[in-house]
């Protein structure tokens, strides 16, 4: 019976490797003469390449590649390498049949025959764009992880640093308050006090800018009407542009109010307008926009979260910025402009804002023609009336015994200098522990004023211990940037460094109503 079983036909070694090429579904692997055109072709090629054996056989390579590499002239360059080299290896974008592109990696090896004569080339290449994809990916993940990290370092020196500028600036202010109050009235005198103070004033500026950026400043949560806000600002607009740029505004019919505080997002604006100046120093026009849009309209690279936003554009016809430029433009202390002539604050700040009112700024720029800032601001789901403005004059408030509490003892000595010129008896503490110890020895105490930012006993918990021990007693926080509070202490009244006496007197007539 056995001699009787059909025979399997017996193949000779080039047609059992041809069967192994072919077989081969995940490379393309075909033969070429030395001129590169295409003399086999398995299924591996056909699968990811679209073309059948017929149609490609006689075709020379090149046709793979994309019209600027053909034009460069790799195909060739390729070729000559593996005739000279052995070998050539390689990644790039290769066309398919339908037109689309794949990332390949390519190798292709010269032929010889014993003697040494070019007989052709051996190709073979891998579909690889997946892999190039999530690499590409990857890769964006960790460049947005440094940047989130880098931002969140310098947004935690930056915020330390104005936090200490703001103790010196308190300082500074009030004495200047109390030097004024106390010198005779001489003509150049006062005039030396108003240039001290207006500089001290410059340097609250430059804080708060530092502390926009760092997202630790204290706002005021309110319902804004846009185009309302923009239409008041609109003279400081055009004063602080000039005559060579035109403003034009553009808002959508029964535009939503947003979340915001309106002083912070005032400055923000301005500052968007003068940075749309700077890029025009020969005129021209400033368009600002509005209109409603979903957090899912972003950029699929900046994503928002979903809800409902008002994107406020502010769009000019300046100079614009390079990919490198437009990289690096939201980075704190970041400028384009001269020396003294910018911070590289403006952007910085605009950039914390947004971040702190849950919304977002966005750029961007073509070089040679124009930038456009995109502020995106959440929707005011349940307005909120603008909170009333708080009067310059407090009904005078009975002397009162008062424990000031202050790690620094610059600004410790320059707070009881004020409070006391208004009439008060005060107390002085340096730190957590001795203002309980004088608050054991005074239980007569009608007021604590306590810095928030201290060592050891920070001034939220040396509230909570006071409050354990009188639950009524009246307290104001005192802070440089708007730390994160928990409990009680986020309904204490909080007095914003660097304070004027005004200030003082504002807060201590409040909580002691």
């Amino acid at each position: 019976m056995l001699e009787n079983a059909p025979k399997t036909p017996l193949m000779n070694e080039e047609q059992r490797f041809r069967l192994l090429i072919d077989a081969v579904v995940d490379y393309a692997i075909y033969m070429t003469d030395p001129s590169g055109i295409i003399t086999s072709w398995n299924s591996g090629a056909r699968r990811f390449k679209g073309y059948e054996e017929a149609e490609i056989l006689g075709q020379h390579f090149s046709r793979f590649y994309t019209d600027q590499d053909r034009a460069a002239g790799l195909p060739q360059r390729a070729l000559d390498t593996a005739v000279h080299e052995g070998r050539f290896e390689g990644e790039g974008w290769r066309v398919r049949k339908d037109g689309t592109r794949f990332m390949a990696h390519v190798v292709i090896d010269a032929i010889r025959s014993d003697t040494g004569t070019l007989l052709g080339f051996a190709k073979i290449t891998r579909d690889i764009t997946d892999v190039t994809q999530a690499q590409e990916a990857l890769e964006q993940a960790r460049e947005a992880l440094f940047q989130s990290q880098k931002l969140q370092a310098i947004g935690q020196l930056t915020g330390g640093i104005a936090h200490d500028f703001n103790n010196l600036l308190t300082v500074i202010l009030g004495n200047l308050e109390i030097v004024r109050k106390r010198m005779p009235s001489e003509p150049k005198l006062t005039q030396l006090l108003d240039n001290a103070t207006q500089g001290a004033l410059r340097g609250v500026s430059l804080t708060q800018r530092m502390l926009a950026f760092a997202r630790r400043q204290k706002l005021t949560y309110e319902s804004v009407e846009l185009s309302a806000l923009v239409k008041g600002i609109s003279g400081l607009l055009q004063s602080s542009l000039g005559p060579s740029i035109h403003v034009q505004t553009r808002f959508a019919e029964a535009l939503s109010p947003v979340l915001a505080d309106v002083n912070q997002l005032e400055l923000a604006i301005l500052n968007l307008a003068t940075n749309a100046r700077d890029a025009m120093p020969h005129g021209g026009q400033l368009m600002i926009t509005a209109e409603e849009r979903q957090g899912s309209d972003a950029a699929p690279d900046k994503p928002m979260p979903p809800g409902r936003y008002i994107c406020l554009a502010i769009t000019d016809e300046g100079e614009g910025m390079d990919e490198a430029t437009l990289a690096l433009a939201v980075d704190p202390f970041f400028t384009t402009k001269g020396v003294g002539k910018g911070t590289g604050l403006g952007l910085s700040m605009v950039h914390g804002l947004a971040e702190q009112l849950g919304g977002r700024l966005t750029l961007s720029s073509q070089k040679g023609v124009g930038t456009t800032a995109q502020l995106w601001l959440p929707v005011a789901d349940n307005p909120a009336p603008g909170k009333a403005s708080i009067q310059e004059t407090t009904p005078p408030v009975d002397e009162l015994k008062v424990l000031v509490v202050d790690d620094d003892s610059l600004v410790l000595t320059s707070t009881r200098l004020l409070i006391e010129d208004l009439g008060h008896r005060v107390l002085c503490a340096p730190s957590g522990a001795q203002a309980l110890e004088l608050y054991e020895l005074n239980p007569d105490i009608d007021l604590v004023i306590t810095d928030m930012a201290m060592p050891q006993m920070d001034g939220a918990q040396l509230a909570k211990l006071l409050r354990d021990r009188q639950p009524t007693l009246p307290i104001i926080l005192a802070t440089g940037y708007a730390e994160r509070l928990e409990g009680f202490a986020t309904q204490l009244p909080r007095l914003i460094k660097p304070f004027k006496q005004i200030d003082l007197v504002q807060i201590i007539g409040q909580t002691m109503k």
